[in-house]
């Protein structure tokens, strides 16, 4: 219960550091905020501590491919916070993770296939 307790806790402050750099002038370091690898180390942890080391090297590989997802999410948001309300700019941007995500995982599974099914 007290590991659940501390990773509430940290999600807590990284959203409360997000509240108040968006409020400062260099509000766009707001943006940098959620790239602090908190959940990679817990899942690189459990991984590492779990699997061979060949498993965790696949793992920060998959990690890597994330970032495409993430991308197209960021160029969703900066094409679209001046063209659209915000609402729709967050949901198409969501929506292109998504799909982005969703390719990615099928494409990886087509790479990788024993990553996959392991």
């Amino acid at each position: 219960m007290i590991p659940l307790f501390l990773k509430s806790l940290l999600g807590a402050l990284a959203v409360l550091l997000i509240a108040l750099l968006a409020r400062s002038k260099s509000f766009f370091i707001a943006g940098l905020v959620p790239l602090f690898p908190t959940f990679a180390l817990i899942a690189h942890y459990i991984v590492g501590s779990q699997r061979s080391g060949a498993d965790l090297q696949k793992t920060a590989l998959f990690g890597l491919w994330s970032l495409f997802p993430y991308a197209g999410y960021l160029v969703a948001v900066y094409f679209g916070s001046v063209r659209w309300p915000l609402a729709v700019t967050l949901g198409v941007a969501t929506a292109v993770w998504v799909l982005m995500a969703l390719a990615m995982i099928v494409l990886w599974a087509r790479l990788h296939p024993a990553a996959a099914g392991a």
